[in-house]
């Protein structure tokens, strides 16, 4: 347990960070050895009391104070100096014998040699665990400090383009617009949500029973109708205002809603959270938040007044979690690097379809009757639910798998899980397979039966999509399963198919070949997890006139912008933006979005921009564009501007 516990307090250091300024305190230096030789000196001052543990112990999973970088170019020259440690009886880990630091100034050494190129300033990590006997907390700090002799990285100028003018192109065809899906369609994506959460058995039975509520309590039919509309209101503003941190949130780094959406962890998160939903829908066991938060919403909801009808959309809100909380969690990441807008659209949409049954019929009642009853056809959808919420968990776990480059989920592998969850979906409405709270040899209506029939032709579908055959290119699936170069049979899968992605993902590259070949550079801004993204390059990329532009005209680049493998050490910077905030470039994907948001001012993708060979832009850089005519003019737009110039 106490392993544990420290395991737990490593996950969460941060949370820790603004304690230790009162127990640690520390200063950095280096002094130059020889030309690539430095000592690396730390000293740490602890506060009365405490001591920091100076070894590795696997019995309790603490580590010794040490200074660590991350850096493939330096190596250590020699073994570290540090004080002389005293051995102690730790009470925190029931009195076991450790040796730890203690008291006043401790000094940590370190000797290194630098391989390539000496960078003008050096990142140093100190990490450990200190302890006061009664308190423990993780160490996890960083510095900088200077190296004599260094030189000043020059990959921050490579970021800015001084030519690019996105106001005046050399020639403005059409308008510009942002790159990602429009925000009507991302509302009308929230409203398609929520009347799928409408028919879960967490929220359909309570459509009449609210309803009615409101109906026979209220004096006259003016005055259910105006409770009902309040009701509704208030559910749709509950929706809204959850989106409120994201606008928050997002005034502190331009790209951080798609680091939100492409971060890995965040992914494997919702996978397994999806894993769970699923099980629970399939009837094994049933989800519900702790009875003491919607006991405190549903006792304030008898009020006769305004506050009352505010709480009842609050306790709908709550008890309808279980159902609703996994659709919710899918806008998030589906929507979240389009900005907090299309968040709040989302939500927006989520909110109409829920409130909208409820305002209708206490507006017109009778309609209550022809509203079919519950019974097992909730249960049926429910557990049709549980399957797709199966196959999209491993949608999930893709993203991560993509940005990370953890080879887990290929392609092929994907789609064999899709016609597994498919069949067994088939399987399920035939009732060949059942699951909890299924009745032994009960009547199959033909709706399930229609059902089950699409679900085996849905997999049939895919069964092509597991092979290396020219028919592997699913389009009408483009942007779910990995791109096809992601692939069991090797990057080379994508030969014959359609489909010819970028071979250059540098833009310093790209560059150079451009001024070789005198072609324009069509820049790619694009990201492993983006669903449009590969629309665009399985749908449109792939029309015979648009794929002879590609090959023939330009040079193109794909920069991805959630990539998370990161730069040699020589590549990584610190870059200032104009308003004088900092962000560290450790990954690739770093790089390419701080370049596509300081340059192209969007953090979206697809983003698609055309340059000279001078790095002027040739037209309005254009988003997601689905129609093969309209991409195709505006890649001969630049194709004009550019012959224009020479």
């Amino acid at each position: 347990m106490k392993w544990i516990a420290t395991l737990a307090l490593c996950m969460f250091a941060p949370l820790f960070l603004p304690a230790q300024d009162n127990v640690l305190h520390w200063e950095l230096s280096a002094k130059k050895n020889d030309n690539a030789s430095y000592t690396i000196t730390a000293r740490i001052t602890l506060a009365p009391g405490w001591h920091a543990y100076a070894q590795d112990d696997a019995g309790t999973g603490i580590e010794q104070l040490r200074l660590s970088w991350d850096n493939e170019n330096i190596t250590e020259d020699g073994s570290p100096v540090s004080p002389a440690p005293l051995t102690v009886a730790d009470p925190v880990f029931d009195n076991r014998k450790l040796l730890v630091y203690k008291d006043g100034i401790i000094e940590l050494s370190q000797k290194i040699k630098i391989q390539g190129n000496i960078p003008a300033a050096l990142k140093i990590e100190l990490k450990g665990f200190v302890s006061n006997d009664t308190e423990f907390l993780p160490v996890n700090e960083v510095q900088t400090v200077p190296l004599e002799g260094g030189m000043e990285s020059s990959a921050a100028e490579s970021i800015t383009l001084k030519n690019v003018d996105l106001q005046h192109p050399v020639k403005p065809c059409g308008e510009a617009h942002a790159a990602g899906a429009g925000i009507f369609t991302i509302f009308l994506l929230g409203l398609g949500g929520g009347l799928i959460a409408l028919l879960t058995p967490c929220v359909f039975p309570m459509v009449p029973v609210t309803v009615s509520f409101f109906t026979n309590r209220a004096a006259n039919r003016s005055q259910a109708i105006k409770n009902g509309i309040l009701y509704g209101f208030f559910i749709l503003l509950i929706y809204v205002a959850a989106s409120i941190p994201f606008h928050i949130i997002g005034n502190v780094q331009p790209e951080i809603f798609n680091n939100i959406s492409t971060n890995a962890w965040l992914n494997v998160f919702f996978f397994i959270v999806f894993i769970i939903f699923a099980i629970s829908f399939f009837g094994f066991f049933e989800i519900t938040l702790p009875a003491g938060i919607a006991g405190k919403a549903d006792a304030k909801s008898g009020l006769n007044s305004i506050s009352g009808i505010f709480f009842m959309a609050l306790t709908l809100v709550i008890v309808s979690f279980s159902c609703t909380g996994v659709i919710l969690g899918t806008l998030l990441v589906g929507t979240a690097a389009n900005g907090a807008w299309s968040l709040t659209a989302g939500m927006a949409g989520f909110g109409v379809a829920l409130a909208l049954p409820f305002a209708l019929f206490a507006m017109f009642p009778n309609w209550l009757k022809s509203l079919p009853k519950s019974g097992g056809w909730l249960d049926t959808v429910k557990k049709i639910l549980a399957f797709a919420e199966l196959a999209l968990a491993f949608k999930f776990l893709s993203n991560a798998d993509l940005v990370e480059h953890w080879g887990l989920l290929k392609r092929e592998v994907f789609i064999g899980i899709w016609i597994i969850v498919a069949l067994g979906l088939a399987a399920y409405l035939f009732g060949w397979l059942r699951l909890p709270h299924d009745e032994k040899g009960q009547k199959i209506a033909p709706g399930r039966k229609i059902a089950g029939g699409i679900a085996i032709l849905f997999a049939i579908y895919l069964i092509p999509g597991v092979t290396s055959s020219v028919y592997a290119n699913l389009k009408l699936l483009s942007g779910f399963p990995p791109p096809l170069s992601y692939s069991i049979y090797g990057k080379e899968n994508v030969k014959h198919k359609g489909v010819e992605p970028a071979v250059i993902n540098d833009f310093e590259k790209a560059v150079e070949l451009s001024k070789k070949e005198q072609k324009p550079i069509l820049i790619d801004f694009t990201g492993w997890a983006c669903v449009n993204c590969r629309k665009m390059e399985e749908q449109v990329w792939t029309k015979p006139e648009i794929a002879a532009l590609l090959n023939e005209k330009f040079i193109l680049v794909s920069l991805y912008v959630d990539d998370r493998k990161k730069l040699p050490a020589a590549e990584r910077f610190t870059y200032t933006f104009k308003d004088g905030k900092r962000k560290e470039i450790i990954t690739i994907g770093d790089k390419w979005a701080t370049f596509q948001s300081e340059n192209f001012g969007q953090v979206t993708q697809p983003l698609y921009a055309i340059l000279n060979t001078s790095g002027e832009l040739m037209t309005y850089p254009v988003g997601y564009t689905p129609d093969a005519k309209e991409y195709r003019d505006w890649l001969s737009c630049g194709i004009n501007a550019y012959n224009a110039e020479k």
